[in-house]
């Protein structure tokens, strides 16, 4: 059987730039809601908080009406993995984990990130969780820029890294099925980015092509289930997940990780594109 042609969008340097701008936004809504995480907040009052910095920026939530999702963020607790509805009366305790996931729209091109959060006195083995699935993106981004660079790199050279950063550190659960995708004048695009896979399979990396790269894994079984609300994916045993994500364009110089205020430079120094001002 032949496998479906992928529809991948490729920009040039000055739609990147325009992405930039949405990334931007994204960045500084999720700085405001991780302020405001606190024991007794809501997640419908860090939504509330989130919309307000979109749209004061002039962008307009991603999220909010996409394929009937009623709100401007995620917002998954505990053990919900991704696409948490959030809600006035579902209240933030201590040493909850949160994980809050946002995108925005400027001039008609997307930005999309999600960090995870400890809600006061948070237990460390959550908070390792959350750092190693932080530096699995990060690895995964690496990979992206080292195999753009030297003409070679496929896309599953990303999840390969990915993976292998998550097993490097322990015994958690990567969540199956759910992933990172293609982002530019849609949120979601081709192609699908698996979290796991063997390397140097897929669509080759080549300028111009924009990622959302979002580990998401768990401290028990990698298995999940959507609930009956239709969205919030939660994991099966009960296990406590972290999920993390930034949106990173590949450019003929180097990599621009457009939701990251420094362009991911802290983290990747010199394979960042010398291109952002």
């Amino acid at each position: 059987m032949r496998r479906p042609q992928l529809d991948i969008q490729l920009k040039t340097p000055e739609q990147i730039e325009l992405m930039r701008g949405a990334g931007l936004v994204v960045a500084a809504a999720l700085d405001a809601m991780r302020e405001a995480v606190q024991p007794g907040i809501s997640t419908g009052d860090l939504d509330a908080i989130a919309e307000k910095v979109i749209r004061d920026a002039g962008a307009v939530p991603s999220f909010k009406g996409y394929q009937g999702f009623p709100a401007s963020i995620c917002a998954s607790v505990n053990q919900q993995v991704v696409h948490g509805i959030p809600r006035t009366d579902q209240i933030l305790a201590e040493g909850d984990l949160i994980s809050l996931d946002c995108g925005a729209i400027l001039d008609g091109w997307h930005g999309d990130s999600a960090i995870t959060v400890g809600v006061g006195a948070t237990d460390p083995a959550l908070l390792t969780m959350t750092a190693v699935a932080e530096d699995a993106m990060w690895a995964g981004i690496a990979a992206a820029a080292r195999g753009a660079a030297n003409g070679r790199g496929r896309l599953t050279d990303i999840s390969f890294n990915v993976e292998k950063a998550i097993r490097k550190a322990g015994r958690y659960g990567i969540v199956d099925g759910y992933g990172g995708h293609g982002i530019g004048t849609e949120m979601h695009q081709d192609p699908h980015v698996l979290n796991h896979g063997k390397p140097g399979k897929g669509p080759r990396l080549v300028p111009g092509l924009c990622l959302a790269i979002e580990p998401m894994i768990t401290m028990g079984s990698p298995r999940t289930q959507e609930l009956a609300d239709g969205w919030t994916v939660v994991t099966r045993d009960g296990s406590v997940a972290a999920h993390v994500e930034h949106t990173m364009c590949l450019l003929d110089d180097g990599v621009w990780v457009t939701t990251a205020p420094d362009g991911g430079r802290g983290r990747l120094g010199d394979l960042v594109t010398s291109r952002q001002p």
